[in-house]
């Protein structure tokens, strides 16, 4: 068990860009969604099944490797009206246009040289999990500098990279496992909830406008409670890992400081999992309150040494072998095993913010 103390950063969250009008999405989205019997939302669940996901088509890797190992920022959507999968090459050329008038205002990608922008909708059908099942929407933006616009010294650099456009931004709405979640979605509306992003904030104010006066939707930055990283400490923690075998580490951030200060707590992997095992004794779903009973083991193995109650902090961050979540709405999935539980959880997350 390590500890360490860090100077923290501010845990709030920014909306997807400076100039973008991002509104609380409740109120779009009542009545456009009904949800199952059961679900009660603007709180915690009290237990979470553990999904019996199928695994992934072969082809995954391929699919998917947008979204490992990088950091991901959170956003819940409202439904998007008159949205079709038979019209993505539509978008892609329709937001393709909307990027290069915002680079000629000098408002999208600061790179030297003459750009050239190519956008890219695709359908993401490994995240169909089952028939009711939305099929996730990828969107990609790459660049391609044109030679003769640089200087010589940049020239062999560029001819070496210039095999086709270099992707500088990514973005990805899906909607997995949302058919446990949700009963119905009015005609002419699609739901797909949660909203993945990678890439520069400038880009991803142009292209949130245009989604937003496109699809008459509105996002909202997903920011995580300390309640649900617990529950992401624990759940995390439980699955089953080979290889890459990481400490769980926890942050904490410390209240009512001059300055942001924050506690890191890291357990090793085999000592976090021996605790959960011993409490987690429900196969099929995990409670609140094996949750929180795994909480207060770590805090009060942490005031045993340090003589420090966590319990007057807040949960900022987790860090485990699978993901990372941060409070202000950041992740980082680190393996595809568990890409489809992890993606579900933060589904589950997206559809209760917007209701």
């Amino acid at each position: 068990m390590d500890v360490a103390r860090n100077q923290g950063t501010d845990s709030g969250g920014k909306a997807m860009g400076h100039g973008t009008n991002f509104i609380n999405t409740a109120h779009l989205s009542r009545g456009r969604i009904s949800l199952k019997r059961g679900n009660l939302f603007g709180q915690t669940p009290a237990k979470r099944r553990l999904l019996q996901t199928p695994h992934l088509q072969e082809n995954a890797d391929a699919q998917i490797g947008f979204l490992l190992r990088k950091q991901l920022t959170l956003y819940s959507v409202s439904p998007l009206y008159k949205f079709s999968y038979d019209r993505l090459q539509e978008y892609s050329r329709q937001l393709c246009f909307v990027i290069a008038a915002e680079k000629q205002k000098g408002l999208a990608v600061h790179v030297e040289g003459d750009l050239k922008f190519k956008v890219k909708f695709s359908m993401l059908s490994v995240l169909k999990t089952s028939e009711q099942n939305e099929a996730g929407v990828l969107i990609q933006v790459g660049i391609t500098v044109s030679p003769s616009s640089l200087p010589p010294s940049a020239l062999t650099q560029v001819t070496a990279e210039n095999a086709g456009p270099k992707v500088v931004w990514t973005g990805c709405f899906c909607c997995t496992r949302g058919n446990d979640i949700l009963e119905t979605v009015v005609e002419d509306f699609t739901c797909l909830p949660l909203f993945l992003v990678n890439g520069a904030e400038s880009l991803s104010a142009i292209i949130g406008t245009w989604l937003q006066q496109t699809f008459d939707c509105s996002f909202s930055l997903l920011t995580i409670s300390p309640l649900n990283l617990a529950w992401m400490a624990a759940m995390w923690t439980g699955y089953k890992m080979e290889r890459h075998k990481g400490a769980v580490e926890l942050t904490f951030s410390v209240p009512g400081t001059p300055q942001p200060l924050d506690i890191s707590y890291a357990i090793h992997a085999e000592d976090a999992k021996a605790l959960w095992d011993s409490i987690h004794t429900t196969q099929q779903e995990v409670r609140q309150e094996q949750v929180d009973l795994f909480m207060d083991g770590l805090c009060y193995h942490f005031y045993r040494h340090f003589k420090i109650y966590l319990s007057a902090t807040r949960l900022a961050k987790v860090s485990t072998s699978v993901a990372s979540a941060h409070a202000n709405g950041k992740i980082k999935i680190l393996h595809s095993a568990y890409l489809v539980e992890i993606l579900a959880l933060m589904t589950e997350l997206a559809i209760s913010k917007i209701l």
